[in-house]
Formats: structure tokens, sequence, C-alpha cells
């Protein structure tokens, strides 16, 4: 009989779909204990690193990192992790998915698919499958690169104290939380943007602006170098700038082959 007390957490950046899907775990599965309950999969990365947890329940469409990059960090931040991805779009590769070696929901959540999920996460325990993993992520990501085609965001709007500048997205080294704003920093200098950073990442290009930390998103043309200290935290040299930014430890795998 397995041990059913197992550990998790859940990310999803709907905070209504978040907490219903946490009622029905806590519902069809009493022994799971939620570690951590997060909006983004920034958040969700930190909380891989400092939970470990049994599994991971990630959205696989968040804002910033999506739930496939929070996957891929997770591969080497938490190996034994078991990762359920959950998904409102069937197109996903769903064959992929009903082999059994990756668990994931589709949205909303059923009861009796639920049931399934959490028979089979019961029974496997940990060690999920790397190699099985790795390929579906890049299957899923070719997937959803495919149908979700959209105009990037290409400039903004921000105020340099009483001056009002047009920046292009493509000349921003980096953007850095500032309370409920956000720094725009170019090689010129920098600007106050009146969106939080957690609304920006859902409108950046994800292919061109990559986050390092909770509070930065860093234009990947514009690093020069990434270096990796003994405690595996990263510092990245800019191009255009004369700073260096600090890359947080859960964010270094998103660079490894850099």
């Amino acid at each position: 009989m397995p041990d059913l007390a197992r550990t998790c957490i859940v990310a999803e950046d709907e905070s209504l779909l978040r907490q219903a899907l946490i009622d029905q775990l806590r519902g069809a599965w009493p022994e799971l204990q939620v570690l951590a309950e997060c909006e983004d999969g920034a958040s969700a990365v930190e909380a891989l690193v400092e939970f470990t947890p049994d599994i991971a329940f990630l959205d696989i469409r968040m804002p910033g990192l999506t739930g496939l990059e929070v996957a891929t960090a997770a591969a080497h931040a938490s190996p034994r992790t078991q990762i359920v991805f959950v998904t409102a779009y069937d197109q996903y590769a769903i064959d992929a998915f009903e082999r059994g070696a990756i668990d994931y929901l589709l949205k909303p959540v059923q009861p009796e698919r639920l049931a399934a999920t959490i028979e089979r996460l019961q029974a496997r325990g940990g060690n999920p499958d790397a190699a099985m993993l790795s390929a579906l992520i890049e299957q899923l990501g070719a997937t959803s690169r495919a149908n979700e085609a959209r105009e990037p965001l290409t400039w903004i709007t921000a105020s340099a104290g009483k001056e009002t500048r047009l920046i292009l997205v493509d000349e921003v080294a980096y953007f850095r939380a500032d309370n409920k704003y956000t720094t725009v920093v170019t090689a010129e200098g920098e600007a106050l943007l009146r969106t939080p950073i957690k609304e920006l990442v859902a409108v950046l290009d994800p292919a061109c602006f990559k986050q390092i930390h909770r509070s930065t998103i860093v234009n990947l043309k514009a690093i020069a170098g990434i270096t990796r200290d003994d405690a595996g935290r990263g510092s990245m040299r800019l191009k255009n700038r004369p700073e260096t930014l600090t890359v947080s430890v859960p964010f270094m795998t998103l660079f490894r082959n850099m």
C-alpha cells in the first residue's frame, strides 16, 4: 500500500482557478499537503527550490516563465518532483500525456480525471522519467509556439521626471520591479513604467525576454556574459550598461547552455 502522505505546489496565475484546484485536491486527497500556492512561474521555481515537493501542478500558460520552463528548471532544481501539467487546450499533445508517463489535467478539471491522476501519482512515487519529461516539454513547446503566434509588445511609454518617453522594447536592457511600478533601463538611462512587472511579463516576447530574478526581466540581446559563483548564483554582464545583474539560483538553469 503506497504512502498517501505527499507534498505539492500549485502554480496557476488565475487566482479563482488556482483556489478551485486546491479545493479539489484537498477533497480528493486529504493527505496531500499543499506547500505553496504560486501565481506565476517565477514563484513556482522558487518554491521548487525551497520545498522540493513530491508533486508540482503547473499551468502550462503563465506569464513570464511558462509551466514548461518551470518543469525544465524542476528537472535540475528538484529532480524527484513529479510534474502534472494543467492546460485549457487539448491540442497540447494529449496523446503523449495519455501514455501515462507524465500526467495532465484539462481545465475545467473533472473529478474523474483528477481521481485517475491521483491514483497514478500515488502508485508511481518519486523519480520521474527525466528523458520522457524532456521530450514532452520539447514537443509541447513546439506545439505551443505554433498555436500562440501573436504580435509582441514593440514599444512602451515611460516617464523620466516630467518627460514622457517613447521607448522601443528592443532598446530595453532590462526591467526592474519598483514597488507597484517597473523601472525601464536602457543604454541611455532609466524611466518609470506604471505597469507592475507581473503584468508586463505577460506581454513581452518570451523569445527575447527572460526573468533572471523575481524582480528582474532581461533582454537576451543585451547580455554580454554570465558567470556562476560557488553557491550557484549567477552574475550577468550587459553590453551597454556598467552594472551587473544577479541571477538567482533557480533561474540559472534557464541559462545553462550560455
